[in-house]
Parts: structure tokens; sequence; C-alpha cells
């Protein structure tokens, strides 16, 4: 009779790379942060099967369901090789949840997967804590996801991080609206690089031979990994503030293609937008890394959001400048909508000197 712990030479999964207790210490470590996330409209908790969520509950009469997957990109880099896993998390729900409300769609549930070589426990502990700060003050519900350990496909250290998000929104409450030639565009700043162009970052980075432990030419105070892990900025409060008053056309998540990729993704046929590039002043970061590059203009504004995170388009520009005082966010009337151009025309140049 062979003995029920097997023979001596059987092989186990913990031996070929994979822990699954430590999966499941991971599961109870972040349900506290996962609870605190919860909204109306959330259907039990984490551990199940999968996730449900009741519109109906969340206050909503004839929702139209959007969705939105996303990821960091090479900055994650950053954080592996750094060791800054705190807030790398809010870039991944950011990506997501900007993206939404840019539907005009109020973000209602997260989910969250993360692959790696080897789960350690503390890390993915502090990665997805920062997703849980971020989907609390995003509104959103954290309401599962997945943790993949794939040793052989990852390299030591390193992991990825994929998001999806929810959202809804009533069904003639979407944006963008009736965007009208002449219309206003107001800029919101971004906090930095957020999660876009960071295989430009790491080679530009690499070219002046300064290390992510060194001080940040640009940000003295912070390392160079530091300033450049500065989180992707939420938005989601402050444009569906100005949603609820119908104070907004339309609005663009300024992400990887920058302006002149992203704004003509919201406008009509026939209409282009004129943008004042001396309206706002490109922060020190980008300017660092066009000096450095080198980077033509062209190249940062095609690959960089260079200080402008998200695009409103407004008939009503002047209330929509009082509610962002009200907020104490500093936006900048930028632009225009036009029918006499194409595209994203600049009338003056951004500089970055």
């Amino acid at each position: 009779m062979t003995s029920s712990s097997g023979p001596s030479n059987a092989a186990r999964y913990a031996d070929a790379g994979v822990d699954i207790a430590a999966g499941d210490a991971l599961v109870e470590a972040i349900k506290p942060a996962a609870k605190a996330t919860s909204r109306p409209g959330v259907i039990g908790g984490l551990g199940g099967f999968g996730a449900l969520f009741d519109p109906k509950a969340a206050g909503f009469k004839d929702p139209v369901l959007v969705s939105c997957t996303d990821g960091v990109g090479t900055k994650l880099l950053l954080a592996v090789e750094s060791g800054e896993h705190d807030d790398i998390g809010i870039d991944l729900v950011a990506m997501c949840v900007n993206d939404l409300i840019v539907q005009g769609a109020q973000p209602l549930f997260f989910l969250d997967y993360m692959a790696t070589g080897q789960l350690r426990t503390e890390v993915a502990t502090r990665i997805i804590e920062g997703i849980a700060r971020a989907c609390k003050e995003s509104g959103c519900a954290l309401v599962g996801g997945e943790t993949a350990e794939m040793p052989g496909l990852y390299g030591k250290g390193h992991y990825d991080l994929a998001g999806f998000s929810v959202g809804a929104a009533e069904r003639d409450r979407l944006l963008p609206a009736t965007i009208s030639d002449g219309d206003t565009l107001i800029g919101l700043p971004s906090s930095g690089v957020h999660s876009n162009g960071f295989s430009l970052v790491r080679r530009i980075v690499e070219k002046t031979g300064l290390k992510w432990s060194d001080p940040a030419p640009f940000a003295p105070a912070k390392t160079l990994a530091q300033a450049f892990l500065e989180p992707t900025r939420l938005y989601v409060k402050t444009v569906l503030h100005l949603h609820e008053k119908n104070l907004i056309e339309g609005c663009s998540h300024i992400t990887g293609g920058g302006l002149p990729g992203n704004l003509p993704r919201i406008l009509p046929d026939g209409l282009g937008a004129v943008i004042d590039g001396a309206s706002w002043s490109a922060p020190d970061v980008f300017r660092w890394l066009a000096k450095e590059g080198p980077v033509t203009q062209d190249e940062m504004l095609k690959v960089f959001n260079c200080g402008v995170g998200m695009v409103l388009v407004t008939s009503q520009p002047e209330a929509v400048m009082a509610e962002l005082e009200l907020l104490d966010e500093k936006a900048f009337v930028m632009g225009k909508i036009t029918s006499t151009v194409s595209g994203v025309h600049f009338d003056n140049p951004v500089s970055f000197a």
C-alpha cells in the first residue's frame, strides 16, 4: 500500500516555484483594503469566482455600461528597480477610470490582475493597497482580481499589472455631447509624466548615467525614481462634478499620443482644435527630458502629456473656470474648437527651454 504522503521524490508545485499558500495569505491581507472601497451596488465580497454588481442599487434608471482596461507599461520597471511599490497601483486605476469619465460614466467597480515570477506577499500587498486607495478616491469598488505566479515567464522580482474597470452613465448623459465650432478648450494639469512614454524616459535616464537613487535634477528633494513615479492624477471627482452641472460637452484624457493623438478622438467630423501652446508652462520634468534627450518639440507633444492630463470642451468657459476655482483646480484656457483646421493645430509653440 502506498503511503498517503506519497513517494519521497514526488513532484510538488512549490518546488516548481508556485506558492499557493502565499496567494491565500495575500487575499486575507488585502481584504480590509478592498472592503474599504465598497459602495452601493456591490453584492458579496472577495473570494468568489466572480463579482456581482447591481446598477439599480447604485441609483441608475436606464444605465449604459462603459468598460475600460489598461496597464502601467514600463513605468513598472522603475518600481521594481527602486523598490518603490506603494503608488504604482494608483497609476493602474487612474489609467482606467480617467478613460471612463470621458464617456460621462461614473466608475462602479474595478478588478486587477497581477502576474509575477514569485509572489512576494509584502510587495503585492503594498501594490494592491495603492489600488484600493485610488479606487476609494474614485468612488469605485475593488471587487476582485487575480494574482498569477508564473516562474520562468517573469524574472526575479518582476511583475506586471493590468486593470479592468466598469462604469455606467444614464443613456441620455453620455459624453461627448454636442461639440460645436467655437467651444473652448480648458486644460487640467498633470502631476508629471503619468504612465506613458517610459520607454523613452528610461533611455534618456540611461544616457545621462544617473541612477534611480540619485537626486532628481528637476526635483532635488526627491530621488529620480520617486520623481518619475509620481502617480497619474485621478480626475474623476472634478470631471463628474462638472458633468453633473451640465457644464462640459466632452473631455479628453491625454495619454500616449499626447494632445495631437487624443484630442481628435472626441471631435466630430469637420472640426479641429487650435491650441495656444503658450497658455501653460511645461513642468520641469518635461523640460529636463527635452533637453537631455534631446527630444524635439513635435516628439515631446506626441509622446508625453507635457503638463496637460485632461482637456475639457465647453461652451460655458466662465462657469467652468468658476467651478474649477471653487474646487481649487489650477486650470487654464488653452484653445478653441474650430471648423477652419483639421486635427490639432498649435498657434504658439510649447516652450521646453
